[in-house]
């Protein structure tokens, strides 16, 4: 690496560790409130430098643990994303998978070095030697199981895991996030999960196949065997999003666990087609340590056709009031350099071609780039997009949500 069980169908209407709950909702509407008492007098959601943003008065921020994933042409688009979600707070390893060329890393790399954010605070890597990553199969959740465990060598002092594609754009800023997170209990996992499995159940579980991303070096197709298996009986299967938020105490067990469930369930779905869809909604959902701690949904924006496809459909300026005003964190699936990009950048993010996302720990004055001079990390200023945000994660944790919609057995 270079540098830069049982399911719970129901949960008990008594347990003890859902009384944390009714405090942090109250945490969250005070939030809310500041938030919206914050920008009550503004005239603009996208302030100027010389007007900055109020700085947040929740508890200390926490830090988050991002894995940036892409292919052959996605150097520009990682770099992208990663100017959109930079924080010095939070811990960055990139990932271009084997389908991409060794000079596509290298001027990655290169580009990386060039910003003196990422130098100044040393949390950017780069994956040296990475694996292929075939999404029909099961070689991507090997990448992203390979990205966490580097993620927890390199740090101890992040909260959450989230992996993001270079398809994938921010929402809201870093300071958004981390204000909102800030008053969150650190072993929430935000996961889509279901077991109503319908069309999955014949097309991605019953099949096996082999995916030789595993173990060629050269690329080939997955490949499907001729037979077919039926549900396991030791486990229940569930299935969902790609796009996950992992608190690190369930990234630890899923990695350096003690508990044989996360090996068990990684050897079965090593031969099942998109396995980064099922496991770790699976291992989640059949830990009793963590089947109350996963809220049911992942806070990305997407549209799927009808009946659905593989993937989302492809997201363009006809939906940016939509994604926008969703209260979602990020948008999924959006073509390379589409118009849409720059929106986002301009009316959400407030960012500049080729900087960073400014935020509160940047002071930087006049028409010098604001984070090419840093401050306390500590101080965000959250925008008003964080209203939206902390209302949908307020309706996701009342008690009518929160309980009724974890791990159900459908």
């Amino acid at each position: 690496m270079q540098p830069i069980a049982a399911v719970q169908h129901h949960l008990p209407a008594k347990d003890p560790r859902l009384n944390l709950y009714g405090p942090i909702l109250l945490l969250l509407a005070a939030l809310l409130l500041l938030v919206s008492l914050s920008f009550s007098s503004s005239p603009s959601p996208s302030p100027s430098r010389s007007n900055p943003l109020p700085i947040s008065s929740s508890p200390p921020p926490p830090s988050f643990a991002y894995l940036l994933s892409g292919s052959d042409g996605d150097a520009s688009r990682l770099l992208r994303l990663l100017h959109a979600v930079y924080h010095p707070r939070n811990l960055y390893v990139l990932h271009l998978d084997l389908a991409a060329s060794r000079d596509q890393r290298l001027r990655l790399a290169r580009s990386v070095q060039s910003v003196p954010a990422f130098r100044r605070h040393g949390n950017v890597h780069i994956i040296g030697r990475p694996g292929r990553a075939d999404p029909r199969g099961s070689s991507t959740l090997a990448v992203v199981l390979h990205g966490a465990a580097l993620l927890l060598r390199i740090s101890d002092g992040w909260s959450w895991f989230l992996n993001l594609h270079a398809s994938d754009y921010p929402l809201v800023s870093q300071d958004d996030l981390l204000h909102v997170f800030s008053v969150l209990p650190e072993d929430l996992n935000f996961v889509q999960h279901t077991s109503n499995l319908t069309w999955r159940e014949t097309h991605r579980l019953k099949p096996i196949i082999v995916d030789p991303g595993l173990h060629l070096s050269s690329k080939a197709d997955v490949f499907y065997t001729s037979e077919k298996r039926e549900l396991p009986k030791a486990f229940r299967v569930f299935t969902g999003s790609a796009s996950v938020i992992l608190s690190r105490k369930f990234i630890e067990h899923c990695i350096l666990g003690t508990d044989n469930l996360p090996r068990t369930l990684l050897m079965y779905y090593a031969n099942t087609p998109s396995s980064h869809r099922n496991y770790f909604q699976t291992v989640l959902c059949n830990s009793p340590a963590f089947n109350r701690t996963i809220v049911n949904h992942h806070l990305h924006y997407e549209i799927w056709d009808t009946p659905p496809k593989r993937d989302p459909r492809m997201l363009n300026l006809k939906d940016f009031e939509n994604m926008t005003q969703s209260g979602a964190a990020f948008a999924t699936q959006i073509p390379k350099d589409d118009p849409v990009l720059k929106r986002i950048d301009e009316e959400v993010l407030n960012r500049a071609p080729g900087r960073i996302t400014p935020g509160g720990w940047c002071l930087g004055i006049g028409d010098t780039d604001p984070c090419s001079v840093s401050g306390n990390s500590d101080i965000v200023r959250p925008s008003p997009r964080a209203m939206n945000l902390t209302k949908t994660i307020e309706v996701l944790l009342s008690d009518g949500k929160f309980l009724s919609n974890q791990c159900i057995w459908e």
